[in-house]
């Protein structure tokens, strides 16, 4: 890699990141701290580093104390872990100072860990972003051997999305007619085309969305893997969306998709779902009540975002709402086996066991069949098998309390259940 290239580089950028409009995320940056952050394509991780560069330039930190790249820059193709080294041979050059590292997609780069843990020990600060779930693999993590706070980055929460479009969220605009119908009508937006930050600055939203599906699916997914069966694997999305509320077992997909004459095996599917996963295209959801077997193989899987999953339905509000649900538990809560849904002999959306909560979704809470009736049934059956302290039903507009057999069960709408969770929130993005 030449040197005058890498100068060239680190040039541009420093004249570029100060130029970046950044809305800044729920997102609290240790002082000390060396993060990786992961998370779906254009979900914002690159503008992290920007509002973070920003911040420190602010506070007075100047560019010969940080070192910014982009490993998608096209002047950097082919570069190796063995070239990274010279990143700090050229800073060192330019300014002689030993300095912050910000590293943009870094997963383009093999074998980037073990450069990242010699960053950590001899005392530098980092910043790592990624796409790749698997850069926080187990072998990775234990590569990198705790000197990392790795951090999952979702497309915008509610507030930021209001944030983004300059729509205040206080407790006084809430309260007014016209701040509650301005909210409203945001949400409307949200609810239908999702959190991309960039998304959120386009009129043809689903354009862009289309779009950025295309790059994960046929990029992050096909390409990356090698997967020849490009037609197999677009049905398979497809009717993952479909069922977005279902659990799905691997060999049921792979007999619905073979249906379709895209003939797959049940080991296919796995690596397909894999692949996707590790691309945040979609999420597991396990069974809490379900054995052992039941849990991995089972689970109800959702879209990242309302955007990407709204393209592939037609009247699919409720799909939209659990699955908008689904992802603001799993930003709050982590990915990992946090949030749960409960299914034997009755089924409960989700059981959060850290607060003990248990949440059924429902669009419309019409009790002319019975819904309301069901939604309430399937939580005080629950609170017979698990600890519970709080019941939700989370409703598109319906808000109430309702107190039965000595419980008490909270309808809220979505949007205002959606800025209470957020509220004060610095643990994922």
């Amino acid at each position: 890699m030449d040197k005058n290239i890498l100068k060239g580089v680190i040039a541009d950028n420093q004249l570029e990141v100060p130029r970046y409009k950044v809305i800044p995320r729920d997102f609290t940056f240790e002082e000390f701290g060396n993060y990786v952050f992961v998370g779906i394509r254009r979900a914002g991780k690159s503008y992290l580093l920007y509002q973070r560069m920003q911040q420190l330039l602010a506070q007075g930190v100047q560019w010969d104390e940080m070192l910014y790249i982009n490993f998608e820059d096209e002047r950097l193709t082919g570069i190796k872990a063995e070239d990274l080294n010279l990143l700090l041979e050229v800073h060192l050059e330019m300014y002689g100072k030993k300095p912050i590292l910000f590293l943009d997609e870094i997963q383009n780069v093999s074998g980037w860990e073990k450069f990242a843990r010699r960053m950590a020990d001899t005392k530098h600060r980092v910043y790592i972003t990624g796409s790749n779930a698997k850069m926080l693999s187990q072998d990775i993590q234990t590569t990198l051997g705790g000197r990392y706070i790795p951090v999952d980055v979702y497309p915008y929460s509610f507030k930021e999305f209001l944030t983004a479009n300059n729509v205040p969220s206080t407790a006084n605009h809430l309260l007014s007619t016209e701040g509650k119908a301005e909210i409203l009508r945001k949400f409307n937006d949200y609810f239908y085309f999702g959190g991309f930050p960039e998304g959120a600055e386009f009129s043809a939203k689903r354009d862009y969305l289309t779009s950025v599906y295309q790059k994960i699916y046929l990029g992050d997914i096909a390409a990356r893997h090698t997967v020849d069966n490009t037609f197999a694997l677009r049905i398979m999305f497809k009717k993952l969306a479909e069922s977005v509320k279902q659990p799905l077992s691997f060999t049921r997909i792979a007999n619905i998709v073979s249906s379709t004459g895209a003939k797959v095996g049940t080991q296919t599917v796995i690596n397909y779902m894999e692949y996707a996963k590790d691309a945040w295209l979609i999420n597991p959801v396990q069974n809490i009540a379900g054995k052992l077997v039941d849990k991995e193989t089972s689970p109800k899987y959702y879209f990242t975002d309302n955007g990407i999953l709204n393209l592939f339905l037609l009247d699919g509000n409720t799909s939209l709402l659990e699955n908008m649900v689904a992802v603001n538990l799993l930003r709050k809560y982590g990915r990992n086996n946090a949030v749960y849904f409960y299914n034997q002999s009755i089924e409960v959306d989700f059981y959060i066991p850290d607060d003990y909560t248990a949440i059924q979704v429902c669009y419309n809470l019409d009790n002319s069949d019975g819904t309301f009736d069901r939604e309430v049934k399937a939580l005080l059956k629950i609170t017979e098998v698990l600890e519970c302290k709080n019941l939700l039903i989370i409703t598109r507009d319906t808000e109430r309390t309702v107190e039965i057999n000595d419980k008490t069960i909270e309808v809220i709408p979505v949007w205002k259940w959606l800025l209470m969770l957020n509220h004060g929130q610095n643990d994922k993005t």
